[in-house]
């Protein structure tokens, strides 16, 4: 696409006090250019704004185009927030992967959900991973020029025919020299590999996670690949009928562990790191304990599910608990039921706490038909026929939601809000972020609530 091509990039809001709040820009303009440059996307954009003076060209609401000059420190931001971070057109995936979760969900579903992003923008930005197969010549370009460093790559088996069938695509085998083009231009990469029982487990597993480790091993100083997560594929009753695919079941989780732990072992005595990281996933569906916080480094791959469980254990028992409520509150904690065990002596701690009585509600997806559902999959559906099947559920006061079922903080995946679920289950929900810390603060907050409304009870005792 040409840069005269380019779609103005919406404003979605100005932040308060801000330089383009007292240039008077407001959400609902658009931005054209920044002095004479059409920026593509929000890596352009905080490129060009690093300038200390900017001439910019902005499409008001009404269609009026005006310029707006401003002097700045440098890399000072100008408080702008855009409705998406691509200003031109995603890059999509034109992989055929059996275990791709957007192929295993109804047609029915919000249409933003059948996207198949393979950008690399996205995985600068966010942590999204791309498989590398989808990427032109001019891309590959700027990559380099940019040094958008570390980008997230799925990886699922380093043979070429392997990799070439997992992803049915031709141009997946070419995994390894790309690993090298990275290597040779000194960028890094964080890696997944999404384990397919009877495909890329066993020996190809062990090949992979070895070819990886010789790109974290430093050349002119610095690794190439800096982690590895291993996941297991997750299956929803949507996929494919002649889907080859299986499962994992418990048997084969408790054989990845073993056989994962074994070359992390390896790996801390060659690299100094574990370096291949197992979501948790794996020790919920085998049953077995998590490792310990210190065993997860600085936790390179959380945002893969690889030690969220243990950090936030290890961070509840770090906060300060009250020694109790304003007002006698009773609350639902909703949560996913692969992590319901996990977080039980969560729930035993805080009702410790005087005034508190929290009841853990873990529950599975019928809608996707997994027995084990981790909680950012759950969708409105079932949060609400899961609460249908409680009785007395007017008696609580509080229904807990953790902000990861959400999208921007208001709707589930199958596209009903919070505040929908609210008037239909008749309680008040409110969604909670922030870990621990903002479970206890959503709790003081809504016993604070409750003590405005009623007469006094008398006070809590310290304990």
């Amino acid at each position: 696409m040409s840069r005269a091509s380019l779609k103005p990039a919406r404003i979605s809001a100005v932040l308060p006090g801000s330089l383009a709040a007292a240039a008077g820009i407001q959400a609902g303009d658009a931005l054209v250019s920044i002095n004479g440059e059409r920026p593509r996307d929000l890596i352009d954009y905080r490129f060009l704004i690093a300038e200390e003076e900017l001439v910019l060209e902005i499409l008001d609401s009404q269609g009026l185009l005006r310029q707006v000059q401003l002097e700045k420190e440098l890399d000072e931001d100008l408080g702008l927030e855009f409705e998406t971070a691509l200003f031109d057109d995603l890059i999509q995936c034109t992989n055929a992967c059996p275990f791709c979760f957007i192929d295993q969900q109804p047609p029915e579903m919000r249409a933003t959900l059948h996207l198949k992003d393979d950008d690399y923008r996205l995985s600068f930005l966010y942590g999204s991973y791309l498989t590398l197969t989808n990427l032109p010549a001019a891309e590959w370009e700027r990559i380099a020029r940019l040094r958008l460093s570390p980008l997230y790559v799925s990886v699922h088996a380093t043979e070429p025919q392997l990799r070439s069938r997992l992803l049915k695509n031709p141009r997946a085998g070419q995994i390894l020299e790309q690993l090298a083009w990275f290597r040779a231009h000194r960028l890094q990469l964080h890696t997944q590999v999404v384990v397919c029982p009877g495909w890329n487990d066993g020996e190809h597993l062990t090949r992979t996670l070895f070819d990886l480790a010789n790109f974290h091993r430093p050349q002119e100083g610095i690794p190439t690949v800096l982690s590895a997560a291993v996941v297991p594929v997750g299956l929803t009753r949507f996929r494919p009928p002649d889907d080859e695919i299986q499962p994992v079941n418990t048997a084969k989780a408790q054989e990845v562990i073993r056989q994962v732990e074994a070359l992390q072992a390896q790996f801390r005595q060659e690299l100094g790191s574990t370096f291949a990281w197992l979501a948790d996933e794996w020790y919920l569906l085998a049953g077995w304990e998590l490792p310990p916080a210190e065993h997860y480094e600085d936790y390179p791959q959380l945002g893969n599910g690889v030690g969220s469980l243990r950090l936030f254990l290890s961070q509840f028992e770090q906060v300060s608990l009250p020694d109790c409520l304003a007002a006698p509150l009773k609350g639902l904690w909703l949560v996913g039921n692969a992590v319901g065990q996990a977080f039980q002596p969560v729930v035993e701690r805080m009702n410790r706490i005087s005034n508190l009585h929290l009841t853990l509600l873990p529950i599975a997806s019928q809608f996707w038909g997994q027995t084990l559902t981790v909680t950012g999959l759950l969708t409105g559906q079932d949060v609400l026929q899961a609460l249908r099947s409680l009785p007395n559920v007017a008696d609580y006061d509080v229904l807990l939601l953790p902000q990861v079922i959400l999208k921007d903080g208001e709707r589930f995946l199958d596209d009903l809000t919070w505040q929908e679920l609210q008037q239909q289950v008749g309680i008040p929900v409110v969604p909670v972020e922030g870990g621990p810390a903002g479970l206890i603060q959503a709790i003081e907050r809504v016993a604070g609530r409750l003590r405005q409304s009623i007469q006094p009870v008398g006070r809590c005792q310290s304990s």
